[in-house]
């Protein structure tokens, strides 16, 4: 491997202008983060899984989880919105070990958990040490690594967060319970914290992404926006209303079918699965042609398509009809997220660019925490406008995005 002080021939820089890993270092650092995405995804959905064990062994009101979630949601916005000033201090690297270990912990905590104060407790590293993650892991994909990285990234938190259930459902089944999943979830954690240690050498290793050459006639201006500019606190709010549509769908969609379509759970459940799975298998679809097409082009078809779907789904009536246009909502909104974190790095100055990335993980967590449940309000007396309110969403973020396209 070439020393850091050699310049890259001409074949080389035209891989990094590409975004193409290149070195050993470089795809070695990116199987590792794609492992610690895929930790990240590892503890979401567990709760809703254990929670009707939790609450019957230690007699606790089965509102109560949602408490715990809330929390936790919170807490991992908070990490978020700091992130840009701790990374900043103490770098990547450090940063994400630190937090792996944190979450680690609060698994195992959870495994142990006596009383609600447990659960309480435990969320608080929980939560801290998730924001951090995404925001780190985000933020240094987005300068270091092309679109495709960024996309295939978020198609590991997808993985994580269809196998963390399964593991402490097989854990439940085999006679280890809920607190065993647990075990093994912080055990995981705690072992990806001890990788991070070893390839703390790596992050530094590897260098910033340059900018793709011109390949129109429109002249690329260095961008200029500054962390606390409009479009600086455009962004966060946007990818918060995005989260929130995405959310939405996803915690009510069941609802609608079988309160307010008097379809079967099953149908529901299986139609619920096209939809997260499209938003897994676009986001891998994507990754191949994201640095062709840009990530501009992307979102912006990507939320075409999945108003198309979100318009559909109003009018889904039958089983195959309500599976298709979720999972064409689904696949309209893949690429959303990861080229929005992927695009920071086109729109605010270098200095600014961590910062608004811990934003936008903040902020999504926000939509995550506070959308669903207000639309939620409508679910009393009309679900059916929960629906509505999604298209409503998608409209709004196609004016918003294209109202930053034009600021930056």
């Amino acid at each position: 491997m070439r020393g850091s002080s050699e310049k890259a021939g001409p074949g080389e820089a035209r891989m990094a202008s590409l975004g193409v890993v290149s070195s050993r270092s470089g795809l070695a650092l990116l199987a590792i983060i794609y492992l610690g995405f895929v930790s990240l995804g590892l503890p979401d959905g567990t709760l809703g899984v254990c929670w009707p064990l939790i609450s019957s062994e230690l007699q606790l009101p089965v509102g109560w989880g949602g408490v715990i979630t809330f929390v936790i949601t919170l807490l991992s916005a908070a990490s978020g919105f700091a992130s840009g000033k701790i990374i900043g201090r103490f770098r990547t690297g450090p940063v994400v070990m630190i937090s792996c270990i944190l979450t680690g912990v609060a698994l195992l905590i959870f495994s142990r958990a006596e009383n609600f104060l447990w659960f309480i407790g435990a969320a608080f590293p929980l939560g801290l040490g998730a924001g951090a993650v995404d925001a780190g892991l985000n933020g240094f994909v987005a300068k270091h690594y092309s679109g495709r990285q960024m996309n295939w990234l978020h198609s590991c938190w997808g993985l994580g967060a269809t196998c963390g259930p399964l593991i402490v459902g097989e854990a439940i089944r085999s006679g280890y319970g809920w607190r065993g999943g647990y075990a093994v979830l912080g055990f995981a954690q705690l072992s990806l914290s001890v990788l991070f240690l070893l390839s703390l050498r790596l992050w530094a290793a590897v260098p910033e992404r340059v900018q793709e050459e011109e390949k129109s006639q429109e002249r690329r201006v260095k961008p200029d926006h500054s962390a606390n500019s409009l479009p600086g606190w455009l962004s966060p709010l946007l990818i918060a209303l995005y989260v929130g549509v995405e959310t939405t769908v996803g915690l009510w969609g069941a609802s609608i079918l079988t309160v307010g379509r008097h379809l079967s759970a099953e149908v529901a459940a299986v139609c619920l699965a096209a939809y997260y799975g499209a938003i897994t298998a676009g986001r891998l679809l994507v990754g191949w042609v994201v640095d062709r097409w840009g990530n501009r082009r992307m979102i912006m078809g990507g939320l075409w398509v999945a108003l198309l779907g979100a318009v559909g789904f109003i009018f889904a009536t039958t089983p195959i009809w309500a599976g298709v246009s979720l999972a064409v909502i689904g696949l309209g909104l893949a690429p959303v997220y990861p080229g929005f974190m992927h695009e920071v790095p086109r729109r605010f100055a270098a200095d600014a660019v961590q910062t608004v990335i811990g934003r936008q993980s903040g902020a999504a967590f926000l939509g995550m925490a506070l959308l669903p449940a207000g639309v939620g309000s409508l679910a009393g007396w009309a679900i059916e406008g929960i629906a509505i309110a999604a298209v409503v969403g998608i409209v709004l973020l196609i004016a918003g995005i294209t109202k930053l396209d034009r600021m930056t």
